[in-house]
């Protein structure tokens, strides 16, 4: 597997046609699943990085997105701001995150995003490790639709920054995103970029 340098994941391969459209996975049941649906239509592959809490809330929802032909990954146990733990919070964080998920779906997973911040530290990829993941995955592109800037806003700021191999962090539970998304995937298939999930992405070239 192809992974780029540096402590983080950041992008997968400058060179292909993918990109991979990254959830942090909580928020109302109704928005996950317009999301899905959306992504269904689009034949286009999504990671959701599941915070613990809330994939234990919505279990099922866990299973359709795996059904959907998508990946769920570790966002913690209860998206706590992890450059404020201590490394066993941290690691307490990280390792909750991963029983929820082997819970809900069976597996933990490959891929671990702390939550709180776009760039891990020496404690949180300790805490990464202790949960039995090798790297943490951060991204280039980052519409902060968080924000809620509005659909536009979010459309706009993720066409202009995506590239081939980009990694695009979007959010779960919040309006404008689910109303950008069409159009980032039309914007995306105009460029003639694919919509992979993490996996696909960061595989030998």
């Amino acid at each position: 597997m192809a992974l780029t340098s540096g402590a983080d994941i950041t992008h997968g391969p400058t060179t292909g046609d993918q990109v991979a459209l990254t959830f942090h996975g909580q928020g109302p049941e109704d928005m996950a699943r317009e999301i899905l649906h959306i992504c269904a239509k689009a034949d286009a592959a999504v990671t959701v990085f599941a915070v613990g809490t809330w994939l234990t809330q919505y279990p099922h929802l866990g299973r359709e997105i795996l059904a959907g032909g998508h990946e769920l990954g570790n966002h913690t146990w209860s998206h706590q701001q992890m450059k404020q733990l201590t490394r066993t919070q941290a690691t307490d964080e990280a390792v909750r995150g991963a029983a929820a998920l082997k819970t809900a779906v069976g597996t933990a997973g490959w891929w671990f995003r702390p939550s709180g911040t776009q760039r891990s530290t020496p404690d949180i990829r300790a805490a990464a490790a202790a949960a039995g993941y090798h790297r943490c995955v951060s991204y280039d592109v980052d519409p902060e639709d968080f924000r809620d800037p509005g659909a536009s806003a979010v459309r706009r700021r993720t066409l202009e920054a995506v590239r081939p191999g980009s990694i695009v962090s979007l959010h779960f539970g919040h309006p404008g995103t689910v109303e950008a998304l069409p159009a980032i995937l039309t914007g995306l298939r105009t460029r003639q970029l694919k919509a992979v999930h993490l996996t696909d992405l960061l595989r030998s070239v």
